[in-house]
């Protein structure tokens, strides 16, 4: 190719040969960046699983133990809380760098449409090494450390210094100490650097924004980690060897009386003992492989408590305490029937009541002596029934009544509950021929025929005298008949042919049963003829 003359041809070979090449090389970036893209995500989401644990279970732990045990873990968790504090600042401060340098790179991570924008679309911004070099050091000189970076340095070293001089003398803390020396430090030991160059410029010196956001996250990283293991540490109990908690039983926590209606929850959970003689029980009688028994008190009816303390001794000699309570109740025996507490009440026709309408209610107290029962309403009538504990309720206005049930139970204690039901007006009535609202039959037959009105499926006795309707055939106006019957308008039905249809409105009618309630326009009713 270098020799003679070459073919237009020829040069556009070499050109496209130089483009493909080029293009490869930009290809292998892409994937280098792609690689340290999606390690530092992977780190962020490491990074927020532990957060959640240490938040959601070894700080609520820690903390609850300081409130049982407070001779024992009151300070540590005061500890762990200025920890948590300077570990929050340094974390927060690499993530508001991490902001800041995306920013200035002009990386994004969703496009106009809220999309998660790939790699390649971020290359340049990822791949720009300004805004590190501008950020870690004064006026790009590799020597000079800027004021951030001097910060970043400030709060990484005011973590390890609390670690190191908090924890430093005890050894049950060594490994924690450790740590924090080796992983948040901004330097290298006494000749250990790779290359001979600092911390800082290793990190950050002509670094792409990918490689600075993913040496931040490693510290975020490093130092949740740290917060995790003093977690850890601070919760280890020191417990005797010897006390070996092999047994386990099943443990339900529950109410021993619940009311119908409301709200009750069980605590279910399992248990582990030891017969260890280093656990010894005091509010119990008697002391069994590692349970404690008390025969309750049941000599009179009402609530009763118990309670006692468990004592736990571990290696170094010192009792931890565990206080328990429980509260139970004495209720009636077989003599006075077993009473479910609280009262009784039910609607003896269906769970609403009739506005207008005398609805029976029947109250009680398990156990008790109905007769003595009362009962009030908020916006209605009440009128004693036939029977103890029994009524008739008349509710008025409003769509609620309210009963209130008063009493003794068999103790003597007097009770008394609001009950609450939903107030419905009468529904419409059903105008009917033959027990139906749509008929078909000859013209011959419906001379013979007697209007009716019904209330259908409807508990209470309610009848219905008709007095009057409308009758409208085809072709006519429509005619008022008096009285329930058609054979007055047999005149006017001869004419009628099959197909035709006969309708029935506008019926009037006596309602007995409904007391003095304004009835409802009853529906009409249909004839076809045949």
């Amino acid at each position: 190719m270098a020799k003679g003359k070459q073919t237009p041809r020829q040069k556009m070979i070499n050109l496209m040969y130089l483009v493909f090449i080029a293009m490869m090389a930009l290809n292998i970036d892409v994937e280098i960046i792609r690689s340290y893209y999606d390690s530092t995500r992977a780190l962020n989401e490491t990074r927020s699983l532990t957060e959640h644990k240490n938040e959601k279970i070894f700080e609520k732990t820690l903390e609850a133990k300081a409130q049982q045990v407070p001779d024992t873990y009151a300070q540590p968790w005061s500890q762990y809380n200025v920890l948590k504090t300077k570990i929050d600042a340094l974390v927060k401060f690499a993530e508001d760098v991490k902001v800041d340098l995306k920013k200035k790179s002009e990386f994004h991570d969703k496009d106009e449409k809220g999309k998660d924008m790939d790699v390649s679309e971020n290359f340049s911004a990822l791949n720009n090494n300004e805004a590190t070099t501008e950020f870690f050091f004064k006026d790009g000189d590799e020597n000079s450390p800027s004021k951030g970076a001097m910060e970043l340095k400030a709060k990484m070293d005011d973590v390890r210094n609390y670690i190191t001089s908090t924890f430093g003398n005890n050894p049950q803390l060594a490994d924690l100490v450790s740590r924090a020396t080796k992983s948040i430090t901004t330097e290298y030991p006494q000749g250990k650097s790779p290359n001979g160059k600092t911390w800082f410029q290793n990190k950050f010196y002509h670094q792409p924004l990918i490689a600075a956001i993913s040496n931040l996250e490693i510290i975020q990283n490093d130092a949740r980690n740290v917060q995790s293991d003093a977690l850890a540490l601070m919760l280890s109990e020191k417990v005797d060897a010897s006390i070996k908690f092999t047994s386990y039983e099943a443990i339900v926590s529950a109410p021993t009386d619940v009311q119908v209606g409301k709200k009750a929850e069980a605590v279910v959970m399992l248990g582990n003992y030891s017969n260890s003689s280093k656990i010894t029980m005091s509010g119990v009688s008697r002391q069994e492989n590692g349970k404690g028994f008390l025969p309750l008190n049941t000599s009179g009816i009402g609530e009763k408590k118990i309670g006692g303390v468990i004592t736990l001794t571990d290696a170094s000699g010192k009792a931890q305490q565990f206080p328990f309570t429980h509260t139970y109740n004495v209720i009636a025996g077989p003599q006075e029937v077993k009473l479910e507490k609280g009262l009784l009440l039910s609607a003896d026709k269906m769970n609403v009541m009739y506005r207008g309408l005398e609805n029976p209610v029947s109250g009680s107290i398990l156990g008790a002596d109905n007769a003595k029962l009362s009962l009030s309403a908020s916006g209605g009538a009440i009128v004693k029934g036939t029977g103890n504990g029994k009524w008739n309720v008349t509710p008025q206005s409003g769509n609620v009544i309210q009963l209130t049930l008063s009493g003794r139970e068999p103790s003597g204690k007097t009770v008394s509950q609001v009950f609450e039901y939903r107030i419905k007006g009468i529904p419409r009535p059903q105008g009917q021929i033959r027990g139906k609202a749509v008929n078909f039959m000859p013209a011959s037959s419906i001379p013979n025929q007697i209007v009716t009105a019904t209330l259908p499926d409807f508990d209470f006795p309610v009848s219905f005298t008709v007095n009057s309707f409308i009758l409208k055939l085809p072709g006519r106006a429509g005619t008022m008949i008096q009285g329930s019957g058609l054979s007055s308008a047999e005149g006017l039905l001869k004419n009628l042919r099959s197909g035709d249809v006969v309708q029935i409105y506008d019926i009037q009618a006596t309602a007995t049963g409904l007391g003095n309630q304004r009835l409802k326009e009853i529906s009409p009713v249909t004839i076809n003829v045949q």
